[in-house]
This record gives C-alpha cells, structure tokens and sequence, in this order.
C-alpha cells in the first residue's frame, strides 16, 4: 500500500492503535517526530511505550533509522510483530526489533519472488515458560533471547576458573523444530556442569533451525555428552545427533585467479572483514609462480572467519570481487575441519611432512638430502609434497631444524612433522558432507533448483546432521565446471597425515 494513501493507513493505524486522532501522547512522541517518523508510525510506537513492553532509552539510532526507511503500512505491521513478540528474555529490544524489520523484509521478498509465505512467527508453539523459570531460578543463569539464536548461561554465576577451550562444545542436530531449553537443559545437564547453550532460531517461523550449540565447562563433560546423547531418542521416533564441535577459524576460497601471490590476497581479503591473519596457498606443481586456484583463510577467530564467510559469499562484496577486481565468480566456503593430535601423540612422530617441492624433485633427491641426518625407511612423494620416514625420531627432528625453508630443487621446502593417520570413518564423514555442499553450490550456480537450503555459520562436520534431506548426487552438465570444482578442495591444508 502506498504511503500516499493516508486516509486508509491512517484509519488502519487507528485501529490497531484502538483510539482516534493523536489522543495522549507521553513526552517521548514528540522526540520520535523530531527524529523524522512519520506521525502515525511514532504513535504507534508511542503506544507500545504506554504498554511498558519498550522504552524510548532501549531505542537506539541503529533501529530508529531502520523503521525511518519503511513506507508506514510497513512499518505499522513490523511494530505489531513487535508487540506480539514474548519479550519476556530480551535484553537488547532495539536489536530484537531490528531482527524482526530484517524478517519482515524477507517474507515481502520471498513472496515477491512467488515464494510460498512461511508460518506467522507468533503461530509458533513456544516454550514451557513455568519450566524456563524454574531452571533459571535454580542454577542462577540468564536466558537472552534474539531473533536469530536462545542463549542460555555464559558463564556460569560466579565462575572462577578459564574459559572453555577447544574440545568442551558439543554440536546437536536433529532436534525438533518445537523443543526448547525447558527439554534440552535438563537432559545435556546430565553429562556435566554447562557453560551455556545456544539454540539456534528460524525468524522466519518462530522456530528452531534443528541444531544447538552446548559448551561445557569441561572436555570430560562433552566427551561423555557425545558418548551418552549422540543417537539419543530423545522422542518418539526422534534421535538426535551429539558431536564434538571445533572452532573453525579457516575458509576455503575457490576459483581466484592463479597469477595472484599470498601478499596480493592477503591485500584484498583483509578489505572486507577484520581479524585476518593469514591466507595459505599451494604452488602449482608445474609452474610455482602460480597458485593452484584456490587458497586458505585464516582468521583470529570463529566469530571473525563466519563474518568474512558472510561477506565473502553474498551480497555487495561477492559482486565487485566478481565484476571489479578479478572478473571472477570466487566460491567461499568452511574449510575441512582438522583435528589436531596432543602433544603425546605428536611426541611419538618420526615422519616429516615436506611441501612446495617441484616437480623435478625425485623420491631418491629427497632421501639422499634428508638421510645426511639420519637413517631414513622411505620416502613417499605425492604431487608436490611428501612424507620422509625416520627411523629414530631425534634425527627427524633435527632434519626438520635444518632443512625447513631451504632450497631443494630450486624451490625453499617447508618441512613440519606429520600428523599420525586420522580416524578412517571420520574423513569419510567429512568428504560426503564437502561434495554435499559442493553439489549444493553448482546446483544453485546453474540454475538446476530454485531453493537450496542454507545454515549460516556451520562448520562442515555438521552438515549431516540437520533435519531435512539435502540433495543428493547429480550430473554437471559439461562446462558448468565440474571436475574442476571437484577438485579445488584437494590436496594438503597444513601438516599432512600419513598413511600406515
């Protein structure tokens, strides 16, 4: 409806409003005009202050010029969602109203596109709130609820020791759309004292995206988590799936040009999202003055590397890296997660893991330059890379001191020691869930589905275990750059792990 249409926007306003003309207004409407609103939008808005739902203080500028930008019928029902929204656990109203204005934009979208409408947000079927109470009298934690995620505790009341490390979050899938804290809290308190959890939420329907995040204040506890939750039945027919979540920091970037060196990328990728730390690129083997085609970025943080994945991969930034700098499509996505072994299990290693090697650089070059140091059992080249067995691990570390960064057949060798063999059934897991997401990425690329489903913020371990099918293999037409696509995520991502 269009704004110049005041008879009926205003009547409408009145309406829901349930009073004619201006009435009493409190002292903070006539601030709302001045800020730019438009009169019916600040009375509405007005109206919800007389309410004691919202305050004018918990307004801030970010939100106010947001509803400045929609035309007033707009407006109008983003405030009427507002008001219809359980409040009860929002600590930042100003953000929880700019979720709901991001919401309401996506639905105009989705049913301008001839999208079906998703469910009404207050249809949903919310918590046990007696429950929720209870819980949170109990242990002494706070609730903080936003459009976007639930999150419970962090940290615990009077906590006093370090905050949880690598290895103390379990991720949890498969859970139903309509369960909240009021059934998981109990159940994963079980295995150990909780840091916080985090529900993640559907704005669009009120209702859960199927998977939660538990941090623990302890490795013991997520490990018994996973040993006692994972394939749980937690109703009727419904299992659950509890894995240990690791902190991805590194995005995988694909289809960037190959002329371009680390300094060039590290140069344009720290544009457009901070905490950038490094950008990891393999030499083609046949020219290493190239790059492969694709690289690795590493950022100080989850929370950084999920903004730069954001950024990197939709929307404005995507555009002028395609259209302006590289006239080039690039594909961003979660690098393969790695698990690192402890410092026991790496005490033990005698193998060490050679990279950026030419290809003129023989299996014989390799053992004669490394055997100066030491008895070696075999060398094992790949590409351009290679793994040299020792056969006493003192003398594998003092080749490693001496040989890395030195030239080898005309290239500087980086030599770390390699990872032991990984869990076989793990990186199975891990590769299914990378040509997933891949043949998600070419069936929206050229067209062949209309609606791909997408979980922000997800690390790749993850993927099969949120509810819904995801598509399943398919041809790629030639030219539509399949095999190369295929195989942009192959190779080594930092130590290699050897074979037995």
């Amino acid at each position: 409806m269009a704004e110049g249409n005041g008879e009926v926007v205003e009547e409408m306003a009145n309406q829901k409003s349930g009073e004619g003309g201006d009435g009493e207004r409190t002292q903070d409407y006539s601030k709302l005009l001045e800020y730019g609103l438009h009169k019916m939008v600040a009375g509405r808005l007005d109206d919800i202050y007389k309410t004691g739902k919202l305050a004018h203080s918990e307004l801030d500028e970010r939100a106010l010029d947001a509803l400045k930008e929609f035309h007033v019928e707009g407006a109008l029902d983003v405030l009427e969602q507002f008001l219809d929204s359980n409040l009860e656990h929002v600590s930042n109203k100003s953000a929880f109203l700019c979720g709901v204005m991001k919401t309401y934009r996506q639905k105009i979208r989705a049913t301008q596109q001839g999208q079906p409408a998703p469910a009404a947000t207050v249809q949903a079927k919310g918590p046990d709130e007696e429950k929720i109470k209870a819980i949170l009298e109990r242990t002494g934690y706070t609730l903080d609820v936003t459009t976007g995620q639930r999150k419970y505790g962090g940290p615990p009341p009077n906590w006093e020791g370090n905050t949880p490390g690598n290895g103390c979050e379990v991720f949890c899938g498969k859970i139903p759309k309509d369960m909240y804290e009021d059934e998981l809290i109990p159940l994963f308190e079980k295995c150990g004292k909780i840091w916080d959890l985090r529900l993640m939420m559907d704005p669009m329907t009120g209702t859960n995206r199927g998977y939660a995040f538990v941090t623990f204040t302890s490795r013991d506890s997520a490990s018994n988590a996973v040993r006692e939750l994972n394939d749980y039945e937690i109703r009727n027919g419904k299992k659950i799936g509890v894995t240990i979540s690791f902190n991805n920091h590194r995005l995988f970037v694909g289809n960037i040009p190959k002329n371009r060196d680390r300094d060039e990328l590290l140069e344009e990728f720290a544009k457009h999202a901070p905490g950038l730390v490094e950008v990891i690129i393999y030499s083609s083997p046949d020219d290493k003055k190239k790059n492969r085609g694709f690289c690795f970025l590493e950022y100080e943080s989850h929370k950084a590397a999920s903004l730069a994945k954001r950024r990197l991969g939709t929307g404005r930034i995507k555009a002028r890296i395609a259209l302006d700098v590289w006239n080039c499509d690039i594909i961003v996505d979660w690098a393969d997660p790695q698990e690192e072994p402890d410092e026991q299990t790496m005490s033990k290693v005698k193998v060490l893991y050679v990279r950026n090697l030419t290809q003129d650089t023989s299996e014989e070059k390799l053992k004669e330059s490394f055997e100066q140091f030491g008895r070696v059992e075999r060398v094992k080249k790949i590409k351009d890379y290679a793994f040299v067995h020792f056969e006493d691990r003192d003398n594998a570390v003092k080749a490693m001191k001496d040989l890395d960064g030195k030239e080898i057949g005309g290239s500087n060798i980086e030599v770390s020691l390699a990872k032991p063999p990984s869990d076989k059934k793990k990186k199975e897991e891990i590769l299914r869930a990378r040509e997933r997401r891949m043949t998600q990425f070419l069936q929206t690329r050229i067209g062949l589905v209309s609606s791909v489903p997408s979980f922000p913020s997800m690390s790749p371990q993850h993927a099969g275990m949120i509810p819904g099918p995801l598509p399943g293999p398919m041809r790629v037409p030639s030219g539509a750059g399949g095999q190369r696509a295929q195989g942009m995520r192959g190779g080594p991502m930092g130590r290699g792990d050897y074979g037995k």
